[in-house]
């Protein structure tokens, strides 16, 4: 059994989404990062960056002790090397999937979360941050649709970690106002991804509306530099 511990968030619907697809038992541990729980020492022994999602496989393929695995492009292939699903065994093959979720993770993930922050959360509105953000997430969704023109999925001609990588951050483009009629080809790819029932299945753990409004101690807790001190106990 593999516990996840999970938050109704891109990155934690990436995991959810994947043991889904895996047909893999597991476990859901909420973590209510609008209330700290990431900074509590028994979370963190877990994850020292604090940050969901995080899981611990009690039936490791190598057999033995659990195994404890955060960060969630770590965890994807993790989890299809230890069911061989989603990740080719080609070299070939395997290079296209393995840079597509490199990019997810260090590109398309991060600056749509900024373009997010600046232009939906920040308290001050600031016009070079929010310009800066929304060209780099309209640039990488060119990225992205420029290379859905060539191929039916992220990394080449079959479904792979790479998509379940980014459709959780795709999902966000109307709140974070962009439309896909201008991206014809993730459109498509879009559409055809959500009517996959275990890639619904997967997006239904933990699912809450988003408040627009948030307290001073969610604000804190979810933007803030340091946790709060009494969350860090």
């Amino acid at each position: 059994m593999i516990d996840l511990h999970f938050a109704p968030t891109p990155n934690g619907w990436k995991v959810s989404i994947m043991l889904e697809e895996c047909a893999l038992p597991y476990t859901v541990v909420p973590v209510n990062i609008t209330r700290g729980d990431q900074f509590k020492a028994e979370f963190r022994t877990l994850n020292p960056n604090g940050r969901i999602p995080v899981i611990v496989d009690g039936d490791p393929p190598s057999g033995g002790a659990p195994v404890t695995i955060f960060e969630s492009g770590t965890i994807l292939l993790y989890l299809a090397e230890k069911t061989g699903r989603l990740f080719p065994r080609d070299l070939r093959d395997r290079y296209q999937v393995q840079q597509w979720l490199m990019w997810q993770m260090s590109a398309l993930g991060p600056m749509l979360g900024q373009n997010g922050h600046f232009s939906l959360y920040a308290p001050e509105k600031i016009p070079y941050a929010i310009e800066r953000y929304r060209n780099e997430a309209h640039r990488l969704y060119g990225v992205l649709d420029d290379r859905l023109g060539e191929t039916a999925y992220v990394a080449g001609d079959a479904y792979s970690i790479a998509d379940i990588a980014c459709f959780p951050w795709v999902m966000t483009h109307k709140a974070q106002g962009f439309s896909l009629d201008e991206f014809v080809h993730v459109r498509r790819w879009f559409a055809e991804l959500r009517e996959r029932p275990l890639l619904q299945k997967g997006l239904a753990v933990g699912r809450r509306a988003v408040s627009k409004t948030l307290d001073d101690t969610a604000r804190e807790n979810l933007f803030g530099t340091r946790p709060p001190a009494a969350a860090a106990r």
